[in-house]
């Protein structure tokens, strides 16, 4: 599979430049980094929320968690995390579990930890468990203009 289709098509409708990073087989965006020999720190993941007013995506360094009472604090909403079975109805180009950090593509509204702005290279998942996209800061910072900026997570380690 490698790229979804989705994430394929907003990449190129918004002439973002990447490099597609082969990789063994992982779960989880820790185990991704080991894998691929990128420091997790570089990895931005996606975690999917949902409230009231709808479906929202948080991305945010690999290593680490949110915080959701932070989430909620600065943007006023009641956001508790997606159930699995949601997730797999919005990303249904992904495989389960390998959700591309990139919600402007699935129209949801999406929120950007900001230790993200500071990366010169940053990597995000393709929609499988095999492939990473490599997108330089100046791509990344285009790919995320317009995109609220905040900081709620912390380190989980």
């Amino acid at each position: 599979m490698s790229i979804s289709n989705t994430v394929y098509t907003y990449l190129s409708d918004h002439n973002i430049h990447y490099d597609l990073l082969s990789h063994k087989k992982t779960n989880s965006s820790l185990e991704t980094a080991r894998r691929a020999y990128v420091d997790e720190r570089h990895i931005a993941k996606a975690v999917v929320v949902e409230d009231s007013k709808g479906y929202a995506m948080v991305v945010l360094p690999a290593g680490e968690w949110l915080k959701l009472i932070s989430l909620r604090k600065t943007l006023n909403r009641d956001f508790k995390l997606v159930a699995e079975s949601v997730l797999k109805q919005l990303f249904s180009d992904c495989q389960a579990g390998a959700i591309p950090p990139l919600g402007q593509a699935y129209h949801l509204d999406t929120y950007l930890d900001g230790r993200l702005n500071y990366l010169t290279d940053v990597y995000l998942e393709a929609g499988d468990h095999r492939h990473l996209l490599h997108i330089d800061r100046q791509q990344f910072h285009h790919l995320f203009k317009g995109v609220r900026h905040c900081h709620f997570c912390h380190l989980c380690h």
